[in-house]
């Protein structure tokens, strides 16, 4: 049943998860200064995406909050790029990096100011196809930038490593509120499928993890744990042997101080007597 109420509410909510998800993870590759584990193909498709969600949002004339979260996710995508460039383990020179976001800035808005132009009066004379188009290449951007964690998960088991479980779980949210506001409100398949398929393969992300640390998370934990343990007991060891061998030593000094004064009053009582 449709439900205005719910579908504005909801999609600002999810809108609003969409346009900050990023920041957790951005604050965590600046604090580690590592991005080992985030693939930078998947910030730069993300932040590819955001082109023609830009285009479809002003294209359709959307409200303001569908046009500012375009702009807004892919700045943040950016950041996290230029991030994934410049620190471990790719580590491109600053101006190199600069260069190809820059291009990449460039290329973008040209891009967005040109198709807006374009596409626009089209739609608002009735022909819906052009931003149809859009939409799908906007979305299927969008699932292909969470393919190339896959393969990280692959090379370590289904570890994940160097993706912040916040950005995840709030990026998953913002599909789900997505999803339950397209859901109640005017039902549109493409984005039902879209936001279905971001869920879906964010879910499989943290199974991944899951599954991981149940075969091997726990067990290291525990050899790390016990080898800590044993750590320890080598040191109290070495400290006891430590402090045995320093009474060793003491005794013999005292011992060989012993044997030269005894060695020094017969000498002088031998001296005496003659």
């Amino acid at each position: 049943m449709y439900n205005a109420v719910a579908e504005n509410v909801l999609g600002t909510i999810g809108t609003i998860f969409w346009c900050v998800q990023l920041i957790p993870q951005i604050i965590r590759n600046y604090r580690v200064k590592n991005c080992e584990g985030l693939p930078p193909v998947m910030m730069f498709l993300w932040a590819a995406s955001g082109v023609p969600f830009s285009i479809y949002f002003f294209g359709i004339d959307g409200s303001i909050p569908l046009r500012v979260q375009p702009q807004l996710f892919t700045f943040f995508c950016l950041v996290t790029w230029a991030q994934t460039l410049y620190y471990p383990p790719h580590q491109i020179k600053r101006l190199r990096m600069v260069a190809v976001v820059g291009s990449f800035v460039l290329v973008s808005v040209g891009l967005e100011t040109g198709f807006i132009l374009w596409l626009r009066p089209l739609y608002r004379d009735g022909k819906e196809w052009p931003m149809i188009i859009i939409g799908v290449i906007a979305s299927v951007l969008l699932a292909l930038g969470l393919i190339p964690p896959y393969f990280e998960l692959a090379k370590r088991k289904g570890e994940v490593v160097g993706i912040n479980f916040i950005f995840l779980s709030m990026d998953s949210l913002g599909a789900i509120f997505s999803l339950l506001s397209v859901v109640v409100g005017k039902m549109d398949i493409m984005s039902i499928v879209l936001y279905a398929i971001v869920f879906a393969l964010e879910l499989g992300i943290f199974t991944s993890h899951f599954i991981w640390w149940l075969r091997f998370g726990r067990m290291e934990r525990s050899r790390s744990k016990n080898g800590g343990d044993d750590d320890d007991d080598d040191n109290k060891g070495s400290e006891m042997n430590d402090s045995v061998d320093e009474s060793a030593e003491e005794q013999i000094e005292t011992c060989s101080s012993a044997s030269g004064e005894k060695r020094f009053k017969h000498e002088n009582g031998t001296e005496k007597r003659e």
